[in-house]
């Protein structure tokens, strides 16, 4: 039975990067479709901003995998309690490494043919689909009946959901909720792209330091400059309210017993 850590109204899967990615790998792929959320300070802000759709989303997770050094970092210094770490990219990369074998069925929602090409190459893989959803499509129910469609049609053990927050965590909880497909979904942002090499992640220094987020902004400011300042930053004011509103970090039973449940 996994245990749950209660954050800022997030029930995290107090799991890092190598058990998560064993715990994903060991899951019956007969199983009826699963997923997993990796939140970041980002996702913390919009929940506790009020987005109900996307909490809800993060209700139906089966894990919840916390994301964010900077989030383990504030949460250590302000309320004195630290987080476990198993990152999106860092558990896709441990899945590609040691426990994603070359015959097993995979599909990813998002990216592109080069993304497929690459993944091939790299791993050896031999049974890889493609879902291309056209942008904007969560808005959509056509779109959207789609992407539910291909991965109810698919045999895919391991479902990379790569079309961006909060899209991808809508998808996999509308993928869930409509019943009928099997496997493991991940919502796992540009994951792929770090495991094949088109987007070089920050150095392992700078990523222990918990200034990926810089780095990724030094590369790219126009594209990063609102997700880091206006999109993550609040997290900062959102955990010193909790340390001197109260509220604080503690086991979660409901959640150790959901987290049992799958």
């Amino acid at each position: 039975m996994m245990g749950r850590i209660d954050f800022l109204g997030l029930s995290i899967s107090d799991l890092d990067c190598d058990p998560a990615a064993a715990a994903i790998a060991a899951r019956d792929p007969q199983a009826p479709f699963a997923y997993v959320v990796t939140p970041n300070a980002q996702h913390m802000v919009r929940i506790a901003g009020g987005a109900p759709d996307f909490e809800r989303a993060y209700d139906g997770a089966w894990l919840v995998l916390s994301d964010g050094n900077v989030v383990r970092r504030l949460s250590a210094l302000i309320l004195n309690r630290p987080l476990p770490h198993a990152s999106g990219a860092d558990v896709t990369a441990r899945l590609f490494k040691a426990h994603i074998q070359p015959d097993d069925p995979i599909m990813i929602v998002g990216g592109d043919e080069q993304l497929v090409t690459d993944l091939q190459r790299q791993f050896g893989l031999r049974r890889v689909q493609l879902h291309v959803p056209p942008m904007g499509f969560i808005r959509d129910r056509a779109a959207v009946a789609d992407a539910v469609a291909a991965v109810q049609a698919s045999p895919a053990r391991y479902v990379f959901i790569a079309v961006g927050s909060p899209q991808s965590e809508l998808l996999a909880w509308m993928i869930a909720d409509a019943g009928g497909a099997k496997g493991t979904g991940l919502c796992i942002g540009s994951s792929l792209l770090f495991v094949t090499g088109r987007v070089r992640r920050a150095p392992a220094l700078i990523r222990k330091l918990g200034l990926e987020g810089g780095w990724r902004l030094m590369l790219s400011p126009v594209g990063h400059f609102r997700r880091v300042f206006k999109e993550s930053l609040p997290i900062v004011w959102i955990i010193l309210r909790a340390r001197f509103g109260g509220r604080g970090i503690r086991p979660s039973p409901a959640g150790r017993r959901r987290a049992g449940s799958l």
